[in-house]
């Protein structure tokens, strides 16, 4: 396994990561426990999960259980304050990028991680009301007294992120080491802002949904469904003829270099500019194995510019690498 920092940060973190949001809903405790024990086994060490994954605190709870004994074998990352859940913790606790929202998020996560710190807590999606001052100035405080040891951030655009990063100079604050956003070799629209003002401020990005919701595992091609029971098969309208076309030239190109097209989808998403850890989620230890054979795939300059031709990145990036 192969290690990074995280952004301007002292966390170190693998370039694979765990995605834990099957964790509490689609995975018992016990399930739970034995992909746990094959991630560490196998050196991964970012674990990411949030507090509204498994339903609303399930993923959490989990977590804390499997680790028990071992947490400082991780770094364990957590979200709060998703805008699309509800967490009831009620009106009084205001608006979800508010002070007192924050405050009543970690206490309920750190009590649920049965831990007393957080490597790296993140804002799950941007707050509409609650000025970005606020939030960080809540989460600084986090900081410096010891529940959390680092902050970033998810689902920002690149001016949110470029805000989020002055405002904190200016306040002389605790500022984001990361950014969590969408980003696979299937839909790489965060090439075009977000990622470049993530490198431009330091920030180390977090792909999640790497995998296109599994169309880049290779189970599913043209003329096949996908699985039952699998996050695609609760997807209407996601597997378009578009993206069928897109998986068919990356397989065809993979198959060309002598790797699998998983080995293409995270290895090749890892050796792009701003990547950090490419988060996946995983249901079982053999997808464990699979994601971090995958990782060790390190594509050459002349393959990373044969992947811009088969999936081509947004234009002004495209434009920026010609």
């Amino acid at each position: 396994m192969r290690y990074r920092p995280l952004g301007n940060s002292g966390l170190q973190v693998s370039v694979v990561g765990l995605g834990c949001n099957n964790f509490g809903r689609r995975l018992d405790a016990d399930g739970s426990r034995g992909v746990v024990d094959a991630a560490i086994e196998a050196g991964i060490t970012l674990l990411d999960t949030a507090d509204m994954y498994g339903g609303g605190g399930a993923s959490e709870e989990v977590l804390g259980e499997v680790l028990a004994g071992r947490r400082d074998r991780v770094v364990l990352a957590s979200k709060f304050g998703h805008q699309g859940f509800d967490m009831g913790y009620g009106a009084a606790a205001g608006a979800k990028g508010g002070r007192g929202y924050i405050r009543r998020a970690v206490t309920e996560s750190l009590r649920r991680l049965r831990t007393d710190y957080i490597d790296l807590y993140q804002l799950h999606t941007p707050d509409p009301v609650t000025p970005i001052a606020e939030t960080i100035a809540a989460m600084d405080e986090l900081v410096h007294e010891g529940k959390v040891r680092y902050i970033g951030h998810s689902n920002l655009s690149g001016w949110q992120l470029a805000d989020a990063a002055h405002v904190a100079e200016r306040m002389g604050a605790t500022p984001f080491v990361s950014a969590q956003n969408h980003w696979s070799l299937l839909e790489r629209a965060t090439e075009a802002e977000a990622v470049p003002a993530a490198i431009a401020f330091g920030l180390g990005v977090l792909p999640y949904f790497p995998l296109a919701n599994g169309l880049l595992t290779g189970k599913v091609r043209r003329g096949q469904g996908p699985p039952a029971g699998s996050r695609l098969a609760s997807r209407d309208g996601y597997i378009t003829e578009e993206k069928l076309d897109r998986v068919e030239a990356l397989a065809a190109w993979a198959a060309a270099q002598g790797v699998t097209l998983l080995d293409v989808a995270i290895g090749g998403l890892a050796a792009l500019p701003g990547c950090t850890s490419v988060i996946a989620g995983a249901m079982s230890a053999e997808q464990i194995k699979g994601n971090v054979e995958a990782g060790n795939w390190i594509p050459s300059a002349e393959q990373l510019a044969g992947l811009d031709e088969v999936v081509p990145p947004p234009g002004p990036l495209k434009s920026r690498r010609s």
